[in-house]
């Protein structure tokens, strides 16, 4: 999960700014707008981390990553390995959410939901209407591969449409998840360059 989209694109083309430097307060934010009751803020911190909280009203992505290798889901990419594949063919799809203080708004906890598929660990509640999503040939996102492109393969895929998520389930899951995350990661940024860009067909 990242603060701010990564992609560009669909509902979520507004600049959020450069931010740090090191990704966090930059990236891309949802362009509706949301009600008073929607933005209300909560009570208690949700994810609170090295570099703040979130708030009713933010923008985030969430990643959906799978990996052709036989894991099971844990914390960081290294989860996405095995002893006998270190370099696996990696899918990722992303659903970029806006936090609002809305208990009838997605479950987080629904949303981030895993279980098993055909021998595999699979994604079970990614949304299905929000938009068909853009595909693309790309490789693993984060700050750090501002200037030079990830390693890892990835086949991307992009859904247009932001959906609305309870900002308190958000909450509840950065408190216990079977990935160890606590708080949300900074954005890589708009790849833009064309060397690190892969050839786009119509």
């Amino acid at each position: 999960m990242h603060l701010n989209a990564e992609h560009k694109g669909g509902e979520f083309t507004t600049y959020a700014g450069n931010g740090n430097g090191k990704g966090m307060g930059s990236g891309y934010k949802y362009n509706g707008k949301l009600s008073k009751a929607e933005l209300k803020p909560v009570k208690e911190p949700i994810c609170a981390g090295e570099h703040g909280s979130l708030h009713s009203g933010d923008t985030v992505e969430l990643h959906y990553v799978h990996t052709s290798a036989m894991a099971t889901p844990g914390a960081t990419l290294n989860s996405c390995m095995s002893e006998a594949i270190k370099n696996p063919e990696l899918r990722v799809e992303a659903q970029v959410l806006v936090l609002v203080n809305d208990s009838k708004a997605l479950d987080f906890n629904k949303l981030a939901a895993v279980g098993m598929d055909d021998n595999y660990h699979q994604a079970l509640n990614i949304p299905e209407n929000t938009g068909e999503p853009v595909e693309y040939a790309g490789s693993t996102t984060g700050p750090d591969y501002n200037e030079v492109a990830s390693p890892f393969h990835v086949s991307w895929g992009v859904r247009p449409k932001v959906a609305k998520v309870n900002i308190a389930t958000v909450g509840a899951w950065c408190k216990a998840n079977p990935f160890k995350e606590s708080e949300a990661h900074a954005v890589r940024n708009l790849v833009t360059n064309p060397d690190l860009l892969s050839k786009i067909d119509d």
